[in-house]
């Protein structure tokens, strides 16, 4: 079970709320095991229910890996923080203006990842974008937004055009500036980071090589991602969310604390 008791200053909030804060904790120190964090900065979001659509995002200055339930900080549309106790808990600005915007936008967006990782950043400065030349690049084939930089990502108005850009799908590359993935729950977005990391790293490293590179047929990427997004697999995202998990579990202190 990835749960256990809030700790006193968090008493007041809901099982299903700690339940959301423990996972989104596991997934700031998944990304860290899978080292695709940028110091202090980057961020992952999760809503938490309710018609209000406030989100939680990361103490701003906290490291990914020691990133704990607690360190969360729940904040609403307008970046205002709306729980007691959390006037200590600065949140970084260019994350609200990404998060919210998608939050907003988006019911199926429960959880939302952004990183700044070298191979993502290379990819999202090739003019090409993201090349069908690898299984994991092809779930993303036909299924995969772009949006162009307009520097840090700090102006209010940018929201409207990152929701626009991105659309329908869960995937997104930030143009010289790195990746963004959507999902329903925490597996779901950790999946299509990982999946999305490990395309852009395949990307370079076959760029490097120099050889030219073979492309499977359009029929094949078509199919292959219809194969990927026919539909989530709920026994696959809880038995790879258990596994993930494992991963992390003797990490200190505790990401459920």
């Amino acid at each position: 079970m990835n749960v256990v008791s809030p700790p006193a200053a968090l008493r007041g909030i809901t099982e299903e709320e700690w339940r959301i804060r423990c996972d989104l904790a596991a997934l700031y120190r998944l990304v860290a095991h899978f080292r695709m964090t940028d110091f202090i900065y980057t961020h992952i979001s999760a809503r938490v229910p309710g018609p209000q659509h406030h989100f939680l995002i990361n103490r701003y200055g906290v490291l990914f890996h020691e990133m704990r339930a607690s360190d969360l900080v729940k904040i609403d549309l307008d970046g205002n923080v709306v729980e007691d106790g959390a006037g200590s808990k600065p949140v970084n600005a260019a994350g609200f203006v990404i998060h919210s915007a998608i939050h907003a936008a988006r019911e199926d967006a429960a959880v939302v990842i952004h990183t700044h990782t070298e191979a993502g950043i290379a990819v999202s400065a090739q003019r090409q974008g993201l090349l069908p030349i690898s299984q994991h690049a092809l779930k993303f084939y036909g299924h995969l937004a772009y949006h162009d930089y307009e520097g840090i990502a700090l102006e209010l108005e940018e929201r409207e055009r990152l929701v626009r850009d991105l659309g329908p799908h869960s995937a997104m590359i930030l143009r010289n500036h790195g990746l963004l993935v959507c999902g329903r729950h925490a597996a779901e977005a950790f999946l299509n980071i990982y999946y999305l990391e490990r395309a852009c790293q395949a990307q370079i490293s076959a760029l490097a090589g120099g050889a030219e590179l073979v492309l499977p047929p359009e029929q094949v990427r078509l199919h292959t991602a219809a194969q990927f997004n026919r539909g989530g697999d709920g026994k696959h995202f809880d038995m790879a969310w258990a596994s993930a998990l494992r991963l992390i579990e003797d990490g200190k202190p505790d990401y459920r604390s």
